[in-house]
């Protein structure tokens, strides 16, 4: 036996007899407390003697759980969660109750209600003290993840052997942008992924959609298209339905719009289990995926989700101290931004530290064990999002201290998979990539003392609320409507003049996704032209474009088709659009996303685009964040994507890979290199391939699946 094994061996004896130690003294503090319990004789025993009976019974206790726990969890998953819930506690007082009447001359006695008590309490005892004990130690939290593994997978399902074709794990790290990462692996943030970048992997950016944002990007990337997805929310005026793609309904209903419109049922149809995702991508196994929340049955109901991590006590006790420091930390973080007069800076009380908390804890706990699950298990293709430094990036900003500490504890989980990844019985592949980045800036409203939807509104002539109404910018857009619309009446101006009530049901809505917003008139029941707008607003589009908060409006036109506007009456219709012009600030591309949007059935009336400055890289968010994505300007625009090098190059001669669809079509060719032709070419035809992608014939000369010699 090696010193690195007798350095194991001896950690783990140590830990079972702290553990064992702290119980007997936590089983001897709760008999002294609870007069129901008891450890001496009815005559009394020496201070000795008691210890010992605790020490018994505390061994017994333990043993019995180590061997009874794992077989009475396989049977209880079968239960509904609130029914195991109960079961726990009557299960942990039995095995109490047995431990104590294992002890010699009966000196261990306890009712019934007590006994459920005591064990509650020595359980999670015992779980704090063995997960502090390991806090650092990997490979015991790894062991006890072993048992997440799906109990339905027959052994011999489960591929092994030299021959296996390799699975593939597409783990996202959501809203890292590529120079994020850049910097976080220079700073030696993360550095298990800089050991993989320029070595084992290759770092390949690429350019989102216009909707720079989850729910269009992981739509495109798990089912091969994200068309008519314009923003985070909309409003569709067929249905008069608000889509938010964050809801379970509208997750629905997206993903059975891109499996109409592909044909295929997504990335993950071949053995695949998807995780933490808005979209299943076609996958069987499913954990946390918002698109199938509401279905149920026992085909798809993954044991690696809530239910199947928090049911191990020791699981429990872990992600729930580290949900308490976690929303402890945002606390604290929050008050020393608010003390040092941070600049930009948005509100983060209320529940947000709980939010935080459980994006930042609960879900990476859970979804990292599901994964880890997945690779025990052998799964061909799995696909999971860790949505931990989006949401910090969001509130403190995507370059603060607070986002790279998330990079950090993202980074050890990556580690941590890893490591889980070499005990699997095939090999894998693991690629990182991210859905979109962020940028920084101060809100909309900090900046100019409004919301976009009081502009909008002042723009109509709408009321706004009195304090939007004193702000430079929202006397100007009302006294801009109100002239605008005495000249239209030929009536003459007059300072005490009554204005023109707008048109009865004319409230438009105002719908933010980051720095891009989208407005509609609902009581119209097409998509307005300029002209429309114009005769019933004159002053909106004018009032908009020249803002200089707004970078860009894009509107439809009943002379020009659609046009651009822009500040000082700039106007170019989307046909003559390039990338220079009212959008030479946003980058290359920036004309092409904007024509693909514009073809959408359901872009609203009058779609709007924040400010960019290149110089310092910021935008105006038209809701609360620092660090927002949705429109384009900046880094949201440009995530990332870490593959390993004996994969086929993401694009080739120099191209650049563009629009998560044709992501999606560089994932499928991967799965198809590893698994062989068993994965479908995907829901494109050739003609669709980009002359900067290979086509798949070029990239697969032949049908035999590849064995790499890496398993990542």
């Amino acid at each position: 036996m090696g010193e690195g094994r007798w350095r194991r061996a001896g950690g783990a004896l140590w830990r079972v007899v702290a553990v064992w130690a702290v119980s007997s003294l936590t089983m001897l503090a709760l008999a002294a407390i609870l007069p129901d319990f008891q450890l001496q004789s009815d005559d009394g025993d020496s201070i000795t003697r008691t210890a010992v009976t605790a020490a018994w019974g505390a061994g017994a206790f333990g043993l019995l759980g180590a061997l009874v726990w794992p077989v009475a969890v396989r049977a209880l998953l079968l239960v509904p969660a609130l029914v195991l819930g109960l079961l726990v506690f009557f299960l942990n007082g039995s095995l109490l109750l047995i431990a104590l009447w294992l002890i010699p001359d009966g000196r261990g006695a306890a009712d019934p209600e007590t006994a459920v008590a005591v064990a509650a309490v020595m359980s999670a005892v015992a779980s704090a003290t063995s997960t502090a004990l390991a806090v650092r130690d990997d490979n015991a939290y790894r062991r006890r993840l072993y048992r997440l593994t799906d109990r339905k997978r027959r052994r011999t399902d489960i591929p092994g052997g030299p021959e296996t074709p390799p699975g593939t794990l597409f783990l996202q790290l959501d809203g890292v942008g590529h120079q994020v990462l850049l910097d976080a692996l220079a700073a030696g943030h993360m550095p298990t992924v800089a050991a993989w970048a320029g070595t084992t992997h290759r770092l390949t950016p690429w350019r989102t959609d216009w909707s720079s944002q989850t729910g269009a990007s992981q739509l495109g990337i798990l089912h091969g298209s994200n068309h008519d997805v314009p923003a985070f929310r909309w409003y569709e005026k067929d249905t008069g339905r608000l889509m938010v793609s964050n809801r379970p309904a509208s997750a629905v209903e997206l993903q059975r719009r891109a499996i109409e419109r592909t044909g295929d049922g997504g990335l993950l149809t071949v053995d695949g289990a998807s995780r933490g995702n808005l979209f299943s991508g076609g996958a069987d196994q499913l954990a946390l995926v918002l698109s199938m929340a509401a279905r149920r049955g026992r085909r798809n109901r993954s044991r690696a989700g809530y239910f199947a991590y928090f049911s191990d006590p020791a699981n429990a006790v872990r992600t729930a101290g580290s949900f308490v420091a976690e929303a402890a930390r945002e606390i604290v973080q929050s008050a020393r931004a608010r003390l040092r007069a941070d600049t930009p800076r948005v509100s983060r009380g209320g529940l947000y530290p709980f939010i935080r908390a459980f994006a930042t804890v609960v879900e990476r706990d859970v979804v990292v064990a599901a994964v880890m699950g997945d690779l025990l298990a052998g799964r061909a293709a799995v696909y999971a999002d860790l949505v931990a430094y989006d949401e910090v990036a969001h509130h403190s900003g995507p370059h603060s201290h607070d986002a790279a500490k998330v990079l950090q504890r993202l980074d050890r989980s990556i580690a941590l998979i890893a490591k889980v990844a070499e005990h699997a019985p095939r090999p894998y592949k693991i690629v990182l990539l991210s859905d979109h980045g962020q940028s920084q800036g101060a809100t909309f409203e900090s900046v100019y003392g409004l919301t976009l939807k009081d502009l909008v509104r002042a723009g109509c002539g709408l009321p706004v609320p009195r304090r939007a109404g004193r702000t430079p910018s929202g006397s100007e857009a009302r006294d801009a409507a109100r002239d605008a619309l005495r000249s239209a009446l030929h009536r003459p101006l007059e300072e005490s003049g009554e204005e023109q009530p707008p048109p009865k049901g004319s409230d438009p809505v105002v719908l933010a996704s980051g720095n891009l917003s989208l407005v509609s008139f609902p009581h119209v029941p097409h998509r307005m032209t300029r002209e429309e707008i114009d005769r019933r607003h004159p002053a909106l589009l004018r009032t908009l474009a020249n803002h200089p908060g707004i970078g860009f409006l894009l509107v439809r036109s009943a002379a020009h088709g659609s046009v651009v506007l822009g500040p000082g009456n700039t106007e170019v219709p989307v046909a003559e659009l390039t990338d220079d012009g009212p959008l030479a600030v946003f980058g290359k591309g920036a004309a092409e996303t904007v024509r693909r949007t514009d073809a959408f059935p359901h872009a609203a009336d009058i779609m709007v685009n924040s400010m960019y400055d290149p110089s310092t890289g910021t935008v105006h968010a038209f809701e609360e964040q620092i660090g927002s994505h949705g429109g384009l300007g900046g880094e949201q625009s440009r995530p990332f994507l870490l593959s390993p090098l004996d994969l086929s190059p993401p694009v080739t001669d120099g191209g650049e890979l563009v629009g998560a669809e044709r992501v999606h079509r560089v994932l499928r060719r991967w799965l198809r290199e590893c698994m062989g032709p068993q994965v479908p070419l995907g829901p494109f035809r050739p003609a669709e391939i980009s002359p900067s992608l290979p086509s798949p014939e070029e990239v697969l000369p032949v049908a035999e699946p590849v064995v790499p010699d890496k398993r990542h």
